[in-house]
């Protein structure tokens, strides 16, 4: 009899920075077998024999090469991964951790009669462009400009606008213009094999929608309020995060986008992660989804929020259990600490019982446990994401932020007066 198995896919320190997947599989007795890309071999060369790390609890890793600037690229790896471990174990059960390998994942669980979003949801949430053709009414308005091609015509998408790679995440590559020159200068930044949409720039507020589905019912659906940086700079990086968003008009139209959104894109089973921003009639404009974990510290939030982790009732949708997840009974947020450019010095917190905390990349974060319902609104860790003698530079893409905050409280009146002091207690030195 063939060993019972799991694939995990994505980023290797992605995975295992939430290590709750690898440890809710290993306690199941099933095989962890991961799909990553090669980029990780030298993190798991790093790790793989420390048997406190997470990635020692990996039954087999399988590096794949590719390219986020070239659609498709590792999909031949991991078909051929797949094929060889479909003769050696029972694969029970998939999920995508990050955002690289969604699509691929989508197509093994197809082939071996897994639960999971759909082929068409699997497709559509890995690239933006697909999103605009299946979503047009959803949609900002935009321009599409294929591999080799930067002359395509514009002329539909006022300007200023915004200039995105259609495959790439993070906010990498995300950039406002203002003008034609700024239109031609960005563009000829990007290589010539990648997909690139220019779109009608919607200033409104942003937000996203968690939302779990399980045979094509949603069983859970929650708004995230964000706050970005174009406001003071021509970037898109998210900078804060609210769970849940106040309930108010601008909720329910982002509730009714995004149900119409996962009827129309067929999403069948797991988490879609979908952002949205308010248009100038107060209508609710797709940016991007994505059918796998949110990124950041969103998931912590969600925990801290309403008191249970969301990772296990993933895991059981993805292997065809009931699953089921609880409404906010608290509020919750992550702020992102601006910063001078120049090299890290140090970063100090004028707080009680709280000191700054270093986080390695893909190393696992300190656990963060809910507090009860009513307890008084608290600042819950300060994480640092690089190492004293880094150079910082300008905050361009989710991977120039170094240092975050966590806070949570009873009401959202609370949670602001907390936001500030915590603002005044954090500082980043910079030389």
């Amino acid at each position: 009899m063939k060993p019972r198995a799991f694939i995990l896919t994505g980023y290797l320190p992605v995975v295992c920075r939430d290590a709750i997947y690898i440890e809710e599989l290993r306690r199941r007795d099933l095989k962890v077998l991961v799909i990553t890309p090669a980029i990780s071999r030298s993190y798991a060369a790093a790790h793989g024999d420390d048997p406190a790390h997470p990635a020692s609890m990996i039954d087999e890793i399988a590096f794949v090469d590719g390219s986020v600037a070239s659609e498709g690229s590792y999909l031949p790896g991991v078909i051929e991964r797949a094929e060889r471990w479909r003769a050696q174990y029972d694969v029970v059960g998939t999920y995508a951790v990050g955002e690289t390998l969604v699509e691929p994942t989508g197509l093994i669980a197809d082939a071996f009669d897994l639960p999971f979003p759909g082929l068409r949801a699997a497709r559509a949430c890995r690239n933006k462009f697909l999103q605009r053709w299946y979503l047009p009414d959803l949609s900002p308005a935009s321009a599409l400009m294929p591999p080799g091609s930067r002359t395509a015509e514009a002329g539909s998408v006022p300007l200023p606008a915004v200039v995105k790679p259609a495959t790439r995440h993070s906010s990498e590559g995300v950039q406002m213009v203002h003008d034609e020159a700024e239109l031609a200068a960005q563009l000829a930044t990007y290589p010539a094999e990648e997909t690139i949409l220019v779109e009608q720039m919607i200033t409104g507020q942003e937000y996203s929608v968690e939302s779990l589905t399980q045979d094509g019912k949603t069983l859970f659906s929650s708004i995230t309020r964000k706050e970005t940086n174009d406001v003071d700079s021509q970037y898109f990086v998210e900078m804060a995060h609210t769970v849940p968003a106040p309930r108010d008009d601008a909720w329910d139209a982002v509730q009714r986008a995004n149900i119409e959104m996962l009827d129309r894109l067929g999403v069948e089973n797991g988490i879609t992660h979908a952002e949205w921003r308010l248009d100038e009639n107060g209508e609710a404009r797709l940016m991007e989804v994505a059918a796998r974990t949110p990124g950041d510290g969103i998931m912590v939030l969600y925990r801290l929020a309403t008191g249970w982790r969301m990772e296990p009732e993933i895991l059981r949708i993805a292997l065809g259990e009931p699953a089921d997840y609880p409404a906010a009974r608290r509020y919750a947020r992550q702020v992102y600490v601006a910063h001078q450019p120049g090299t890290l010095v140090d970063v100090t917190v004028d707080w009680p019982d709280v000191q700054p905390r270093w986080v390695d990349d893909g190393n696992p974060w300190p656990d963060i446990p809910a507090l009860p319902a009513h307890a008084p609104a608290a600042l819950r860790a300060v994480f640092v994401y690089e190492a004293i003698g880094t150079e910082l530079g300008p905050i361009r893409s989710s991977d120039d932020r170094a240092v975050t905050f966590f806070i949570d409280a009873p009401t959202l009146a609370e949670l602001d007066a907390i936001e500030a002091r915590v603002r005044a207690a954090v500082e980043v030195h910079t030389r």
